[in-house]
């Protein structure tokens, strides 16, 4: 495929999961599919899909910052619990290897889809049988959470909103839109950790990431004011089919 087509291509993915992830998520159903597309290393794929998707979650992050703020008590403990789970997952992901990580992804995606699929109804239920936010037993197990999230969120990442938002509720936090803000927040951090270690590594394609990275910033200005238009859930029930789509076209492949 000759480079103006390749960047085109990823560039379009971009906007599409940059407009998925303002409205609904699931941004990484497209970017990483498209990115493997080009003929680059599962590995690298994976690992350039990161800093892809990376202003989605960083762009949220600007917007809520006022939220952020006011609420600024426990953050500082989240965000390093982040730090090194996602520093853990992508040193992991490194350990793996090229013919490890591709068997590993039909079962990934499928994974990221059903929790896609099925998170609204798990965030309800774990809201409901949440433990009072303030104890001592809260912080200890809130921590090690998020350093479980982390080290998943830095090993693949597709879904990882969906689980942060069902961890934030299941510990305690009944409030929607905070929930989203350190939602973007924690994903922010993981993002920005496991990209800098994966560029250490060497697997991330500057060239490939660059443009779905612009990509996603455009489709992430659109996509906050296509939210107020579209149902999130038809984008929802969308990215679910494309989910199960990939799961059958990588299951089937040697």
């Amino acid at each position: 495929m000759p480079e103006f087509a390749v960047a085109a291509m990823l560039f379009a993915a971009g906007v599409l999961a940059g407009v998925l992830n303002a409205v609904a998520g699931g941004g990484s159903f497209v970017t990483f599919p498209a990115l493997l597309a080009t003929g680059i290393a599962p590995l690298a794929a994976n690992a350039t899909n990161a800093l892809a998707v990376w202003p989605g979650h960083a762009l949220a992050v600007f917007a809520d910052r006022r939220a952020l703020r006011d609420r600024s008590r426990g953050t500082g403990a989240s965000m390093l619990a982040a730090l090194a789970g996602a520093a853990a997952g992508a040193l992991l992901l490194d350990q793996v290897g090229n013919e490890r990580f591709r068997v590993l992804i039909p079962w990934l995606i499928l994974f990221a889809t059903l929790l896609f699929a099925f998170g609204p109804r798990l965030q309800q239920r774990l809201a409901a049988r949440a433990p009072r936010p303030d104890s001592r037993g809260s912080a200890i197990l809130r921590r090690a959470a998020e350093f479980t999230l982390a080290v998943y969120g830095g090993f693949f990442g597709a879904g990882l909103g969906v689980m942060l938002m069902a961890g934030l509720q299941m510990l305690g936090h009944d409030d929607i839109r905070l929930c989203n803000s350190l939602k973007n927040l924690l994903a922010t951090v993981i993002g920005t950790m496991s990209v800098a270690v994966l560029l250490l590594t060497g697997w991330v394609s500057l060239w490939h990431a660059a443009w779905p990275f612009a990509g996603a910033v455009i489709g992430g200005l659109a996509g906050a004011r296509l939210a107020r238009m579209l149902p999130a859930r038809w984008l929802r029930a969308a990215v679910v089919l494309a989910g199960v789509a990939l799961c059958a076209h990588y299951f089937r492949q040697p």
